[in-house]
Formats: structure tokens, C-alpha cells, sequence
């Protein structure tokens, strides 16, 4: 599945940036139902990877190819450094999806990676290239909605009570001083990216959003969810879950049931299977 892609000059949207994307495998990591006919391709919340999709992965009808996204700063990759522009970052994985157009795809993306996702179906639709099918919000308020959010000028142990707030990261890791100095410069990078990213107005995708929320995400409310309607010209979807901000681990069953239902109409063989 590899290929390799040049480095890549981008001045969209007044960015400069020059960077080499790598290879295909580099960025996107495919567990299960290698050639299903149906894609979800999934984006990570602040300081996650690509393996924190392992388990929706493995969930899924056996329809469904899961490419999750391994960002730089993390895990094999934490050699290079972490971005902190939405926008920067959602480019080069539009590079990389470039050649990859031959079946229908839906966004996910958690948190931060609902912003990225936000991002990249913007920057399909400028390209010309296929856009997906529709974009799954998830866990992050809306691109129109405003905070003040500083968790990245944080010291450490600062960063480390966000995470607690949270409940995304095991506790007993936050007390391994080794553990914490690995993860916190791309965490800290990835917060950067998430509170210092402002939509363009009025920017707008041409695919459906669902939004999913959990009912006491201590980030997101429920109307901030809701919010996402404006980002889109078609039609809009809200499922309120039982949980904090990670409810998309917690309610792992029930996520599968609306992503199986979100994704059954673009599968042939899902279809052939029900006849």
C-alpha cells in the first residue's frame, strides 16, 4: 500500500510551508478489512495516535477499512516534530490522500481531530478531489463557536492536570517522570494547534456532519456540538452519549452502531449482504 510523496509547497489560505509527507504507510495505519469498499478515514485528539483506533477498527463490519492517521511527534514517529497548525497538517494529508480516490470515504475525527477532519474536506473540495461521503464531528465544539483556551503555555504539571480533567490518560503514566517528558512535546504541540485555530468565516464543507457529543464532556457542550450545523450545506446530524470526553472509548459499541449505519449506504457489499 506504500507510495511515496514528493515534498510539498502549500500557500493556501496564506500558509507557507515546505515539508517532505513521506510515505502513505508513514501517515495512515490500516488494521482490519485490507480493500473493504467502504473507508473511515479517522483523525486523533490532542496527543493521540493512530493505535487509539485499534478497538473501532476491530468493531466494524468487515465492510469497513479503518485508516487511522499516525501524525508526526508520537510513537514511531516521534523523531520529527509535532504540528502546530490545523491547516498546515490538513494539507499535507490531503497530499498524501491525493492518489487514493477510488472509493467512497467518510471523515472522523476526535477533538482535535474533528478540526483536522473539518480542515481536510475543505481542502478536498478546493482540489477538486472526491470529497467524503460525510464528516463525523467528533468531541470538539464547532469551528464557529469561541473559548479561551490556553492549556499550551502550560508548565508540565499544568498540561498534566488537563489530561486528568479529561480522563483519556491512564493516571499512574502522569506520575512517570520519563513518560511525561516523552509525550509532552507533541501534546503540548497538538494543544497549540487546537487553541490558536480559527476557521475562515463562514467556511462552510459541501458533505453531511454528524456531530457527536458526550453529555458531560467538560470541552464541549452540547450546543457547541450542535453548532457544527453551520459548517455545512447539506444535511445535519447530532447524537448526544452518555460520557465525558472520551465517550467515543467508553460507548464503544454504540459509537460502532452509528458509524455502521452512517457507512452502510456507501458499501456495495453491505448492500449484496442484505438483499
Amino acid at each position: 500500500m506504500s507510495s511515496t510523496v514528493p515534498y510539498v509547497r502549500s500557500s493556501r489560505l496564506g500558509l507557507e510551508l515546505t515539508v517532505s509527507t513521506g510515505s502513505f504507510d508513514q501517515w495512515f495505519t490500516s488494521f482490519h478489512h485490507d480493500g473493504a469498499d467502504v473507508r473511515l478515514i479517522c483523525l486523533p485528539h490532542a496527543g493521540g495516535s493512530a493505535s487509539g483506533f485499534f478497538r473501532l477498527s476491530a468493531a466494524l463490519p468487515p465492510w469497513v477499512e479503518v485508516w487511522a492517521a499516525q501524525c508526526p511527534g508520537r510513537q514511531e514517529r516521534r523523531r520529527e516534530p509535532a504540528f502546530t497548525d490545523v491547516r498546515a497538517l490538513a494539507e499535507v494529508l490531503a497530499e498524501v490522500l491525493a492518489d487514493r480516490q477510488d472509493r467512497p470515504y467518510v471523515l472522523l475525527g476526535h477533538s482535535m481531530g474533528a478540526l483536522v477532519a473539518f480542515e481536510l474536506a475543505l481542502s478536498m473540495w478546493r482540489r477538486g478531489a472526491r470529497s467524503p461521503e460525510m464528516l463525523v464531528a467528533s468531541g470538539r465544539r464547532a469551528p464557529s463557536t469561541t473559548r479561551v483556551e490556553t492549556v499550551h503555555r502550560l508548565d508540565d504539571a499544568g498540561v498534566a492536570n488537563e489530561l486528568r480533567l479529561l480522563n483519556g490518560t491512564d493516571p499512574t503514566w502522569l506520575q512517570d517522570p520519563e513518560l511525561v517528558e516523552m509525550i509532552m512535546s507533541f501534546l503540548r504541540a497538538d494543544y497549540q494547534a487546537v487553541e490558536t485555530y480559527q476557521a475562515a468565516p463562514k467556511s462552510v464543507v459541501a458533505c453531511p456532519i454528524t456531530a457527536l457529543v458526550g453529555d458531560h464532556d467538560p470541552r464541549t457542550t452540547i450546543d457547541e456540538a450542535r453548532a457544527w450545523q453551520a459548517h455545512t450545506m447539506a444535511e445535519f446530524d447530532l447524537r448526544i452519549f452518555v460520557g465525558g470526553h472520551f465517550f467515543l472509548e467508553d460507548r464503544l459499541p454504540e459509537v460502532v452502531n452509528v458509524l455502521t449505519d452512517i457507512l452502510l449506504p456507501y458499501s456495495a457489499a453491505a448492500q449484496d449482504s442484505q438483499a
